[in-house]
């Protein structure tokens, strides 16, 4: 009898462990939640589907669908690689639950993850919006402050659901959704490298709240309606300093093999230099653009080089972060490793000293064929931005042309 009853329980916590062992996610909608410092929560939605053994997920922010086809499980646990960036969601799974954290290594940070099963909201709103925030605002970020900056709201409310984006000097917040809950306005979007949270009462035409990014960093921020706002011009942020008439650097490519503009791949063309990380989202809306570009334009006295400003600790992290963005989104042009070890714009500017500042990731720069700077572009205005982003492609394009012709 003993024997029997051993076998028993043997036979049950076999089986116990293979249920464990084969423990799948449901399948369809699931809302996403990140834990940020004062309490606060960053949701967004997302659809897991499978296909043979392979999880895929797809993330919403208001028109962006970002895919991720690196999820691996072992048992009840969980790995989520971000496509392109470094981060990863790491963690354990139920049928209807994951729990984990989001991670960024190089940069030692981890922010509490859970997700659960089933179409819901993206925010929780307890009650009608009161007000309508369609339109453009001007906005400003840490005022009264050394770091103070401008920035253009852009949003579109239809009911109670908001979208929309901050444009700065620097690029944009690119795609925000949210909603108005009464007087307060909220927008998040995450897309493995942002993970952004605003938070913000409304009155008399103007917003006061707190920006989040992650849970490592939080500022404020106030706006009104101002449907006549602009940022300063693009092209007069960054420019040669006074004694310099010429870009110049000789960075390595993944091979070792240091390049310069006076190698000759680049003499007697037009140039585009592409200021970079394949840490930031801007950066990799750039980097889609110029290989869409190049692919519809190729152009023999036309070329274009990255330099990459990475964070990773070493340069064969480095590099390997960028190898994976060339794979990915099938970057045809070099991409040199101008730094490592930080993202740092002030020490950035010392590799290029020629400028008079590092403002932005990206920066993008223009060389004649004579190998002159004739511009220089500070931040990007993504597709998120709509028009502004048309009305970029127009402007490059044109320009280029301008280059080539001469």
């Amino acid at each position: 009898m003993r024997t029997v009853l051993c076998l028993a329980i043997v036979m049950l916590l076999f089986c116990g462990c293979g249920e464990r062992q084969h423990a799948e996610m449901k399948q369809g909608d699931w809302l996403g939640k990140l834990y940020l410092m004062d309490d606060q929560i960053l949701p967004f939605n997302f659809k897991l589907t499978k296909n043979g053994d392979a999880y895929f997920m797809e993330v919403y922010n208001a028109n962006e669908v970002v895919t991720i086809d690196e999820i691996s499980v072992d048992a009840d646990s969980i790995h989520i690689k971000m496509p392109v960036f470094e981060g990863y969601i790491a963690g354990r799974f139920g049928e209807s639950s994951i729990t984990g954290d989001f991670i960024k290594e190089s940069l030692k940070r981890v922010v509490p993850f859970k997700a659960t099963y089933g179409k819901k909201p993206r925010f929780e709103q307890l009650r009608p919006a009161e007000v309508n925030v369609s339109g453009i605002w001007e906005a400003e970020f840490s005022a009264n402050t050394e770091d103070s900056y401008m920035a253009k709201g852009i949003f579109t409310q239809n009911g109670d659901k908001v979208t929309g984006t901050f444009r700065t000097t620097t690029g944009d917040y690119r795609y925000l959704e949210g909603v108005v809950d009464a007087d307060s306005l909220k927008l998040s979007t995450f897309d493995g490298a942002h993970a952004f949270l605003f938070a913000a009462s409304i009155s008399d035409s103007t917003l006061n709240g707190t920006f989040y990014s992650g849970n490592h960093f939080k500022e404020p921020f106030t706006g009104k309606r101002n449907e006549a706002f602009e940022l300063p011009d693009e092209d007069s942020l960054t420019y040669l300093k006074e004694g310099f008439d010429r870009l110049e650097f000789s960075f390595p490519d993944a091979s070792g093999k240091n390049v310069s503009l006076s190698d000759t791949q680049f003499k007697d063309k037009a140039v585009v230099v592409q200021i970079m990380g394949t840490w930031c989202p801007n950066c990799l809306d750039e980097t889609k653009f110029l290989v869409e570009y190049l692919e519809q334009h190729d152009h023999p006295d036309f070329q274009v080089v990255a330099l990459a400003f990475e964070y990773a600790k070493t340069p064969e992290k480095a590099f390997e972060g960028i190898s994976r963005l060339r794979e990915r989104i099938g970057v045809p042009y070099p991409i040199l490793l101008a730094q490592f070890g930080t993202s740092n714009k002030v020490k950035a500017n010392e590799k290029l000293p020629m400028l008079n500042h590092v403002l932005s990731y990206p920066t993008t720069i223009f060389l004649d064929k004579s190998g002159a700077v004739r511009k220089i572009h500070t931040g990007f205005n993504g597709p998120a931005t709509g028009s502004k982003y048309t009305e970029f492609k127009k402007e490059f394009g044109d320009f280029v042309e301008v280059l080539l012709s001469e």
